[in-house]
């Protein structure tokens, strides 16, 4: 994912016109400078070193200086570079300072068109011929990258390239081209190694069908299709899509088989595949009867490739898998072909600073087309939302929450459904399981799910004020909205017995405020009065608020729904300043670990 880099709030209107042109591309702001950034950071330098390490895409809106000291001392090979351009303050500019032939200077172009400026790229063959050989296009893979240096030296000397019928990014660009030329530009499916006068290009005009048994071992599958492009010399590069019937979506053998080629993963219903029984080789009654279309393999390449498409190379089949290979008349767009797996991930922003979000978290929500969530907790989400679909709901409508989002992604959606803090603490994650569990809609199993850790309010409220959670500890909800009080007394009990240190979630609303008081007669009988109370409201936002208080000294109106409390164990201690208790910590045991050494000894 782009980060787009800013120190200044000067730069930020800059920043929302790249992101115009790259919508999954983040705000990454410099804290103390930059408000409502989607990432925000400290110390600059270290920030784009960090960036860099990950291989993310930079473009910093500041002067080229600040990325060349910050990046300089980790730069190691060209070719694993990720681009890093830089943009003058005033759009005036636009310099891809690294991976230029990986996507920098085609990004700059991009830039500098939008900008209505001209890029400053010194890469000699993009400067001399507006093009870059080695950075073809989506759908276009050099397959000999090996002689892209001697190929281009010939023809900064002078050479002239073979006339060709070639696609309109070569057709477009400043290449010379004559009938006598003594170099050759190729695209083709067949798996060719090239030469230094030669360079070959597959086109992704390929669609891989496939087919398997319920639990279909991975190895097989994949085992089966590299043999079947070896078997007829087909580059894997020149696939564009991987395709089935959508009763296999839920088969890991076919996701393996997706991410191993590196490809899209679709999938077409029964009706669709059987109206391509005219045009396959080996129509099956058998598979007819237990699917419902008369083949899967051949049928899913053939609708992939289109109806000017043919098939190439017909089933082929081991054991427990089948495949097949058609070819489209063009380069395959695989956004029209199918229906995409779906995905739901359950996504935890923390307690309410964005810096408390995780980058798994921000790459989640990125790649979502559907957000769905709390109204509320959208407007956190700030301009990573932009360009998505957002379904908001109100407080209480958590089951109608889950259920949406479980839909988007039985549609082949991508969806990210918001939590605060952590989403399997107090939050969606459970009711997502439980709702698979209890209505079990078929269609829901055919997405794949994931939850996603953040930061829970405990974490927050523990480092803020030390490391009360430094032993053992547990977690109560005083709501009871969903468990009776009767469960939750018994619960506060076996804490205070235990000696726990208690984090308790919901502890008082407007109208619900007597379970606080027993949560704190309960605790107060098993453990001393002056027992510090860690008071910590609105954690991570403007507001925030962490005092300490007593078991004796608490008072309870000041307690909300917007209120965690941590309230120590019988070890558990405050150490205090001249301005009062700064740090409260619960002992390891470390000490009486080693007390107990000596005596033994």
């Amino acid at each position: 994912m782009t980060a787009i880099v800013l120190l200044s709030e000067a730069a930020r209107p800059l920043a929302e016109r790249v992101r115009e042109i790259l919508p999954d591309a983040e705000l990454h702001g410099l804290a103390k400078r930059v408000t409502g950034a989607d990432v925000a950071f400290d110390d600059t330098i270290a920030h784009l070193r960090e960036l860099f390490a990950e291989g993310r895409p930079i473009i910093g809106i500041c002067a080229s200086g600040i990325l060349i000291r910050a990046l300089a001392t980790l730069l190691g090979s060209k070719t694993e570079e990720p681009p890093v351009i830089a943009i003058s303050q005033d759009g005036s500019a636009v310099v891809p300072l690294l991976g230029g032939h990986h996507g920098a200077n085609r990004m700059a172009k991009q830039i500098a068109d939008l900008l209505g400026i001209q890029p400053a790229i010194t890469t000699a063959s993009d400067a001399s011929f507006g093009i870059a050989l080695d950075d073809p296009p989506n759908g276009y893979h050099l397959l000999n990258p090996d002689s892209l240096k001697p190929f281009a030296a010939k023809l900064l000397a002078g050479e002239k390239i073979k006339t060709i019928n070639s696609p309109p990014w070569i057709a477009d660009s400043d290449l010379v081209f004559s009938d006598n030329g003594s170099l050759d530009l190729e695209f083709d499916i067949s798996n060719q190694t090239g030469e230094p006068n030669r360079l070959v290009y597959a086109e992704e005009v390929l669609a891989l069908g496939v087919g398997c048994e319920r639990g279909c071992d991975a190895d097989e599958l994949n085992l089966l299709v590299r043999s079947t492009l070896i078997e007829a010399n087909l580059a894997p590069e020149a696939i564009a899509v991987v395709v089935s019937l959508d009763l296999k979506c839920d088969e890991p053998a076919l996701a393996s088989l997706s991410a191993e080629l590196d490809r899209p993963l679709r999938f077409f219903d029964a009706a669709r595949l059987e109206t391509e029984t005219p045009r396959i080789a080996n129509p099956s009654a058998t598979v007819f009867r237990a699917v419902g279309c008369h083949g899967v393999a051949e049928s899913a390449a053939l609708a992939a490739a289109g109806e000017d498409g043919s098939l190439i190379l017909e089933k082929r089949k081991s054991k427990r898998a089948t495949c097949a290979i058609a070819r489209a008349p063009h380069l395959i767009d695989v956004g029209g072909i199918g229906r995409a797996k779906g995905s739901l991930a359950v996504v935890g922003l923390g307690p309410g600073a964005t810096e408390w979000r995780t980058g798994e978290a921000r790459n989640l929500i990125a790649k979502a087309s559907d957000i769905v969530g709390y109204r509320g907790y959208l407007d956190q989400l700030g301009s990573i939302a932009n360009q998505k679909t957002l379904h908001p709901y109100a407080l209480g409508e958590e089951t109608e929450r889950v259920d949406t989002a479980l839909d988007l992604a039985a549609e082949g959606k991508q969806v990210a459904l918001i939590s605060s803090g952590d989403p399997g603490i107090y939050a969606m994650a459970a009711l997502v399981f439980e709702r698979l569990d209890e209505i079990a809609k078929p269609t829901w199993h055919w997405a794949d799910v994931t939850v996603s850790p953040g930061i829970s309010a405990l974490q927050a409220a523990a480092a803020r004020i030390g490391a009360p959670l430094g032993h053992d500890f547990c977690a109560i909800s005083l709501s009871d909205l969903l468990t009776s009080e009767e469960i939750i007394e018994q619960r506060l009990q076996a804490a205070a017995t235990g000696d726990f240190v208690v984090a308790l979630y919901n502890p008082a609303s407007k109208t619900r405020r007597a379970l606080l008081q027993t949560a704190i007669d309960c605790l107060s009988a098993h453990r001393p009065k002056d027992t510090p109370i860690v008071v910590a409201r609105q954690l991570g936002r403007p507001e925030e608020n962490v005092k300490v208080e007593t078991l004796q000294s608490l008072d309870l109106e000041m307690v909300d729904m917007f209120t965690l409390l941590l309230i120590g164990s019988s070890q558990t201690r405050a150490i205090a300043d001249k301005t009062g208790v700064r740090w409260v910590y619960t002992p390891r045991g470390y000490k009486s670990k080693k007390s107990s050494k000596r005596v033994a000894s």
